[in-house]
């Protein structure tokens, strides 16, 4: 009898431990997507470096900071859509935001060239913070075997080397300051879902970003150097194909406010509410379901984008 008192003490115990983790968590958590107030961005520095930045997140992001203040060089590989979009922020904010261009193809140059070009094109603007936005990804589900290898090239070039590289390039000047902020754009590919069959080389690629942000985050925090990985899951871009929004799916605009709000904070973060909410119930859920569930939905999205491809080479 007094063995069953003692592990039913011992059970009731444990379970208001684990009640209390749950609730602290779940006040976490709305502290983190509503209360918490965001950092006054400008006094990183006055000037935002955003690669990517001529199409979704990148382009939200750009014209969510100019709002903000803070004057933006704008680092793409189209040099008339990096024109119209430094137009449109003009247009929108007037003369007292300024912009600078530097047109550069990420997936064509080494990374030492990069580094070169970012260091030359930034030489004398207050650069405080750092969006590693730009990425490239499958236009469709593939097996690893069947990714081309200039496709392949351009997702390690871009989505790693070049991140890394800008990343090593903008660094010393916020040393000199002691102050700045880089935000790496992850993906939940790597951060919320225990797999992604079927974009192997895009998932890995982002699980790079995810590391490396948590560990440079580390040797430089004590600096005043804050540095993040965000991870958005399904946002409605070019690049994901997502057309319609929905409780899941953000649009561009959507998602760059909630990451607006997060910036200097948290490491690693899920800026958006339905993302965080989508992290909560895959997380309970067991591994071999939704490895399941994935692999099925990108083969079928496989055999989609084989049919449409065809069509399109038939035309």
């Amino acid at each position: 009898m007094e063995f069953q008192q003692f592990f039913l003490v011992v059970v009731s115990t444990l379970g208001f431990i684990s009640l209390c983790k749950s609730f602290i968590n779940f006040l976490r958590w709305v502290w983190l997507m509503f209360l918490r107030p965001p950092k006054n961005l400008k006094e990183y520095g006055s000037w935002a470096l955003i690669t990517g930045p001529t199409d979704g997140i990148g382009k939200a992001l750009a014209f969510e900071m100019a709002s903000k203040g803070l004057n933006l060089v704008l680092v793409g590989r189209n040099p008339s859509k990096l024109v119209a979009t430094s137009n449109e922020i003009h247009e929108k904010y007037g003369e007292k935001i300024h912009t600078k261009n530097i047109a550069i193809d990420l997936a064509q140059f080494t990374g030492q060239e990069i580094a070169d070009a970012i260091e030359e094109g930034i030489k004398g603007l207050d650069v405080g913070i750092l969006v590693n936005n730009a990425g490239v990804a499958y236009p469709y589900a593939r097996f690893f075997h069947e990714v081309d290898l200039e496709l392949m090239e351009s997702i390690v070039k871009v989505n790693m080397e070049a991140a890394t590289w800008i990343t090593r390039a903008v660094l010393p000047a916020m040393l000199r300051k002691k102050k700045g902020a880089i935000v790496n754009i992850g993906s939940a590919s790597s951060e919320i879902l225990p797999s992604y069959p079927l974009y192997t080389v895009y998932a890995a690629s982002k699980a790079y970003i995810s590391m490396f942000s948590k560990c440079i985050s580390l040797e430089y925090k004590q600096q005043g150097i804050d540095i993040q990985c965000q991870i958005p899951s399904l946002v409605a871009t070019k690049m994901t194909k997502m057309k319609p929004t929905s409780f899941f799916i953000a649009s561009p605009e959507m998602y760059s406010k909630a990451s607006m709000r997060c910036i200097g904070y948290e490491h690693l973060c899920i800026p958006y509410l339905s993302h965080s909410v989508q992290w909560f119930i895959t997380n309970a859920l067991p591994d071999v379901l939704l490895n399941a569930i994935m692999l099925k939905y990108f083969i079928g999205m496989r055999k989609r984008g084989q049919l449409k491809e065809s069509r399109n080479k038939a035309i």
